[in-house]
């Protein structure tokens, strides 16, 4: 049996209604979705690792239910490569739903100074990319992306050794004494220890110390390093190198030169 050509044309035209009401209201939902983003914070976890956390409201205000609703964060180094990457996802946000949820970024910090020791010493920003997907309706796809700062503190900003001191211990031993001093801009304590190597002009190792750490944030820091040198060793220029060792971060050596 053949079906009108006027039953056809009503069919098709009532299908290309449904879509612009159904793309119009679509459009009205993504219109009416709200996304808050509260202040990101930063944390240390038992692990000894960085959390940063990003709190996101969302209230769903359209016409449609949200499918896959996926959050996604990215820690970019200064040439662009991922250091670390997180993603929160919500299966379903029904209409009229309002929900709260608490985004989480973790990372190393060593992951961080590989990428730019300049963390260590230098107060900067990290560079963190944000981009949300969903599907709107059971069909339609929505994707947005943008790019936040959050500051970075220097752990060890304004590093510095002072020009040692020689304390005589017999004919053939010298005492050095090195004052060792630094900034902790960081939101987290640096606890450890240090590690100091003293070479003469010649290259030669010719003493070795250590001393702990305990730095608590937004603090000043000054202690000393104690070497045993002999004295025949010993000569007016020639360089440190500086160790520090912590359960958030390792690095070595700084060189710093003296004479």
């Amino acid at each position: 049996m053949d079906i009108p050509i006027r039953m056809i044309d009503f069919a098709t035209a009532a299908c290309w209604i449904f879509l612009i009401v159904f793309c119009a209201t679509a459009a009205y939902s993504i219109k009416d979705l709200r996304l808050d983003f509260g202040n990101s914070r930063m944390a240390t976890t038992t692990d000894n690792r960085i959390l940063v956390s990003f709190p996101l409201n969302i209230a769903n205000n359209g016409y449609y239910d949200i499918r896959s609703f996926n959050f996604s964060t990215k820690l970019l180094g200064e040439d662009g490569s991922t250091i670390t990457q997180g993603s929160t996802l919500i299966p379903t946000i029904g209409i009229g739903e309002k929900l709260s949820i608490l985004h989480n970024l973790t990372l190393d910090v060593n992951d961080v100074m590989q990428s730019d020791q300049d963390f260590l010493f230098n107060d900067t920003q990290l560079n963190i990319t944000e981009s949300i997907g969903m599907v709107i309706g059971e069909v339609i796809p929505v994707e947005a992306s943008g790019n936040i700062s959050i500051p970075w503190g220097a752990p060890l900003y304004d590093l510095k050794l002072e020009k040692p001191q020689y304390i005589a211990v017999n004919y053939t031993q010298m005492q050095v004494i090195v004052s060792i001093s630094f900034d902790n801009h960081a939101f987290f304590n640096v606890t450890g220890e240090v590690h100091l190597r003293m070479y003469n002009s010649a290259n030669q190792l010719i003493g070795h110390g250590q001393s702990m750490v305990d730095a608590a944030q937004h603090s000043h820091f000054d202690g000393q390093i104690d070497l045993n040198v002999a004295v025949s060793s010993i000569t007016q220029t020639g360089r440190f190198e500086l160790d520090f060792q912590t359960p958030l971060f390792s690095f070595g050596s700084r060189v710093i030169q003296y004479g």
